[in-house]
């Protein structure tokens, strides 16, 4: 199973930025200026809801690669069949608000039944849950790998609870998807994108930690103006332009 070849550079380079509208957000007019912001701002790349609509339009907005998220498979397949570029499972932090949990199993399954549906020649990622202890989530990266994710995504800002304002604050929020970040990377030899609670103070933090690349939705997509979005994004990809030294 290929990394899309608009992402494997970045991937390589260990500086790629994918811009997240949410899984769960189906404003057009939302979408369209997450999307345009990840255009101008100079992201790799950008994910939106697998809604065929939502494809076409992000469509018109922008070259980079799309990728598309949900938790069923079909939709995934109907993503791709839109014109998606690659297809995200999860990450699953809006739905932990409605009581709605994935157990290892689960996910293991849904990224079965999506490699079946997408074929091999789809980039399909997966977002482990970070409410599983890190040796868990470290264990069901190895098996989602094995069943042919071809990257793997962490989560766990948006349960963080920081007691601290300012810089240290932003760590603290970011410190569960660093720590999974840190665990799976050592686990798995496929990419690893860390997402969820970052900003762009914790962003290299990300790559420090074993990282290929990160994701950042709620810094970006929960602002009212594109102007502010744009300058975020640029923020994040200047974050992210120093290469940095991994010691294991």
């Amino acid at each position: 199973m290929p990394i899309h070849p608009g992402l494997l550079a970045a991937f390589e380079r260990r500086q790629a930025l994918k811009i997240i509208s949410g899984l769960n957000n189906f404003d057009a007019e939302r979408v369209r200026a997450v999307v345009r912001a990840a255009e101008r701002g100079g992201a790799t790349f950008v994910d939106i809801a697998a809604d065929p609509a939502l494809v076409h339009l992000a469509r018109t907005e922008t070259q980079l690669p799309i990728c598309i998220s949900a938790v069923e498979p079909e939709q995934l397949a109907q993503g791709i069949a839109a014109g998606a570029d690659l297809a995200e499972i999860g990450n699953f932090d809006c739905f932990y608000a409605q009581g709605r949990t994935f157990s290892a199993a689960e996910v293991l399954d849904l990224t079965r039944r999506s490699r079946a549906l997408l074929g091999a020649q789809v980039t399909l990622s997966v977002t482990v849950p970070h409410l599983l202890p890190l040796d868990q989530q470290a264990d069901l990266a190895e098996q989602l790998a094995a069943a042919g994710a071809d990257l793997i995504q962490t989560e766990g800002g948006t349960s963080s609870q920081p007691l601290h304002s300012g810089i240290l604050g932003l760590i603290e929020k970011a410190a569960p998807t660093l720590a999974a970040a840190a665990e799976i990377s050592r686990a798995v030899s496929v990419p690893v994108l860390c997402a969820s609670g970052l900003s762009s103070i914790t962003a290299p933090m990300a790559i420090a930690a074993g990282a290929s690349g990160v994701g950042v939705g709620s810094a970006i997509n929960q602002l009212d103006s594109e102007l502010a979005m744009i300058a975020v994004v640029r923020s994040l990809v200047e974050s992210l332009a120093h290469p940095v030294q991994v010691v294991r």
